[in-house]
């Protein structure tokens, strides 16, 4: 390689290119390619002749061309860029290979697209490895006798109970983190429908999608909060009295009654002392019981959010009517992805109520719950400031 007087190597930028330690793809405009480098063609088998002219998606496997197509390709327009995109590219003697793809678009002054140009690196170790803690299960569940499945997983460094939680944990917060990029391509794309002129019908259907983009960032956040509170060891706050807690709740009402103009939401708020709190992590507790109320209170009656100060605690309850949650439901309603018999909703993941008690607890608070026939009360308390607090 040539260098300079001083020995120090300069690099041959058509062989940087060509011989990269990852996979470049260009394509035009109508997604075909037009340039692709030498180390992608010896991963796949085919020439760079060969690609030349062919669409990204044909290179996919049939479920990666169907989830490309409706999920990436628009996302990629939306925003212009996307990262880490696991797909599984077929090579031309028909195997698969697992890889992570970026990709960029390349736009000119007026906002014209150029070319779009895509990274790919080999993703068949990080595979592998999650391959790997779903065998191990199933190693040990074949495994005869309990002795024979602890070796198995002795031999690991895992027992079942720790894979099995490591590999879901892992996999709720992967799956968090992922679902933010289309929502935030969702979310834009309706702000920006909202600039055009629209018909009123078109106005009603973009409100409900941003009520739904709302919804998803809800339980996203909840997702998120999960998966930190188990693998990080708890919901973390950063507790703070410079600002007023009551802006905050009334910002949470207002959003929900935009979710839900035919409900009626009564509020009484008498928060005379400062309050040390996470003003966020609080407003997030109110938003989920509130929405509990919302799925699961009588639609015929008002929902009632109060919020106090008391000598030295905050106590803010949600109160809706309806039936009263079942006996056997009492004990298990904060616990994760509990729903309780007879109260299900298809709109959410049953991680609300958890979230909202890890919350209060991460304030050194309560949340607990009366239920009748007459009222469900939902009572947050915790004390003003924190230990050690003047």
């Amino acid at each position: 390689m040539p260098g300079d007087p001083h020995g120090t190597p300069t690099e041959d930028f058509e062989d940087l290119y060509e011989n990269a330690p990852c996979g470049y793809l260009s394509l035009r405009p109508d997604g075909r390619i037009f340039k692709s480098n030498a180390t992608l063609s010896g991963w796949i088998g085919f020439s760079q002749a060969e690609l030349l002219g062919k669409k990204l998606h044909e290179l996919l496997t049939i479920a990666g061309r169907v989830f490309y197509e409706t999920h990436f390709s628009p996302l990629l327009r939306m925003q212009g860029f996307f990262n880490e995109v696991a797909l599984d590219l077929v090579t031309k003697d028909g195997k698969k290979l697992p890889v992570l793809a970026n990709a960029m678009e390349r736009r000119d002054d007026a906002g014209n697209l150029l070319f779009t140009r895509v990274t790919i690196f080999q993703a068949a170790q990080r595979r592998r490895y999650e391959r790997n803690l779903v065998d191990l299960r199933t190693a040990a569940e074949a495994a005869k006798g309990e002795a024979i499945a602890a070796k198995v997983l002795a031999e690991a460094g895992l027992t079942e109970e720790q894979a099995v939680a490591e590999l879901r944990e892992q996999f709720i917060a992967v799956l968090g983190h992922d679902l933010r990029n289309p929502l935030a391509s969702i979310n834009a794309g309706t702000r920006m429908l909202l600039q055009e002129e629209l018909s009123d019908r078109a106005q009603k259907i973009v409100a409900l999608m941003q009520g739904s983009v709302s919804r998803m960032s809800d339980l996203i956040d909840n997702v998120l909060d999960f998966a930190q509170g188990r693998l990080g060891g708890g919901i973390t706050v950063a507790l703070d009295a410079r600002e007023p807690l009551e802006p905050v709740l009334q910002q949470v009402v207002d959003e929900l009654r935009v979710g839900s103009p035919s409900r009626l939401i009564e509020t009484h708020f008498k928060i005379t002392h400062k309050v040390y709190c996470d003003r966020g992590r609080i407003g997030q507790l109110a938003s989920n019981l509130l929405g509990n109320a919302l799925t699961h209170g009588a639609a015929d009656t008002p929902i009632q959010f109060l919020a106090s100060t008391t000598g030295e605690k905050l106590e803010i309850s949600v109160v809706n009517g309806g039936d009263p949650i079942p006996p056997e439901a009492m004990n298990r309603l904060f616990h994760p992805f509990f729903r309780g018999d007879g109260r299900d909703s298809p709109q959410g993941l049953g991680l609300g109520l958890h979230i909202a008690s890890e919350i209060a607890k991460a304030h050194d608070g309560t949340l607990v719950v009366a239920s009748s026939p007459v009222e469900t009360r939902f009572t947050f308390q915790m004390p003003l400031e924190p230990d050690g607090e003047g």
